[in-house]
């Protein structure tokens, strides 16, 4: 039976056979004992997307009482769901989107905020207590830079190549036209910010080109 470790757009824990290009962790939310997670679902401001494979380390998946192995489809994915590059596996990545961010922010140049003061706004920009914080669109969804995510009902949609792409466990189905009704802005202001200001995620390879 999958562990209860993959993480959606709208930053949820779910169970799915699926594999992900991505790993990361908001501090320790499991139990060892039972490799299950616990009520919480973060313990950390800090909420990193890392690599799978750094250096050949392995690691046995929730199975000791260190951080709790997330994962996740693409960095899209977990870009939207609050994430940001982690500076010990993704260096040169969270550098890039870190100036990408402090010009997103328009913060003098060469001004470097470090990475609490970008996890502080992160967290506010991610959650509204204990649940998600979707945020108003301001413009039509597909002017929205590459990789940023939108959220038509229950449905989360990556922007890429101006057109819309339907999110599953699994990779993305085929591109869809705007939908009727209301679209939240999912990925946090900041990173969209990031993300019109020049930082590329990468994308799960079940999108396709222009």
């Amino acid at each position: 039976m999958p562990l209860q470790n993959r993480v959606t757009p709208l930053g949820d824990i779910i169970a799915t056979p699926h594999r992900g290009l991505f790993t990361g962790n908001r501090g320790i939310i499991h139990d060892p004992a039972t490799r299950s997670l616990t009520a919480r679902r973060w313990t950390s401001p800090a909420w990193i997307v890392c690599l799978c494979d750094f250096r050949g380390r392995r690691r046995e998946v929730m199975g000791t009482r260190s951080w709790t192995e997330l994962f996740f489809l693409d960095e899209a994915t977990a870009l939207a769901a609050g994430h940001r590059p982690c500076f010990y596996c993704r260096r040169s990545d969270a550098e890039a989107f870190r100036a990408a961010w402090a010009r997103g922010r328009g913060l003098a140049a060469g001004e470097r905020p470090r990475a609490a003061e970008i996890d502080r706004v992160l967290h506010g920009e991610r959650l509204d207590g204990r649940s998600r914080r979707l945020h108003p669109l301001a413009m039509e969804a597909t002017a929205l830079p590459d990789g940023a995510f939108v959220q038509s009902g229950a449905q989360s949609l990556l922007v890429a190549h101006g057109r819309l792409w339907p999110w599953s466990p699994g990779g993305y189905g085929a591109a869809v036209a705007s939908p009727a009704g209301m679209m939240l802005l999912l990925t946090p202001l900041s990173t969209v910010a990031a993300l019109a200001s020049g930082y590329r995620p990468i994308l799960h390879p079940s999108v396709g080109g222009k």
